[in-house]
């Protein structure tokens, strides 16, 4: 049986070894840090109608306009694509008619998962995709179901709210 030489199992030879250790993997995190999940990429207001337009899938506002800064409009400017892969998944997995009423517009509440910041959409309150939704996906409480994705749909009322963590439903 081979033994290590005394001066490496000495205490203080020991310690510089633990200290230099601690020291390599606190530079190494600095170095290499994992990147978010999953990054969101923003699109123009016109980009998105395009997909939507392209999905079936119809829009309104109150004010019959498209700027982000008036919050009788319904803009996409800054949406996530997610979010827009997210409801154009919704029309095609429900077969449901879907009119989105609200994007990343002022007005809404704030918050990281906010309108704002691209990851909400609010849609018309349609029996079709009310049903889809409370058939498919589980009831959390507070108006909310939540999706196997993570996406959560609340029931505010007059419309759904919809908040994509991802493009699934």
């Amino acid at each position: 049986m081979t033994h290590a030489p005394t001066t490496l199992r000495s205490p203080s030879v020991r310690r510089s070894a633990s200290l230099l250790s601690s020291v390599l993997i606190a530079l190494t995190s600095l170095f290499f840090v994992a990147a978010p999940a999953e990054a969101h990429t923003k699109i123009s207001h016109s980009y998105a109608t395009s997909q939507l337009r392209n999905a079936g899938i119809t829009w309104s506002s109150s004010g019959n306009c498209s700027d982000r800064y008036n919050s009788t409009c319904t803009s996409f400017e800054q949406i996530n694509q997610e979010t827009i892969s997210g409801v154009i998944t919704l029309k095609r997995a429900s077969g449901c008619s879907i009119n989105a009423t609200g994007g990343t517009e002022v007005g809404h509440a704030s918050g990281t998962y906010s309108h704002w910041n691209g990851y909400k959409i609010d849609i018309s309150k349609y029996t079709c995709v009310g049903n889809y939704i409370r058939n498919n996906f589980s009831y959390i409480g507070g108006s909310k179901w939540k999706a196997p994705s993570g996406n959560i749909y609340y029931d505010e009322g007059n419309h759904w709210d919809i908040t994509y963590y991802t493009c699934g439903c």
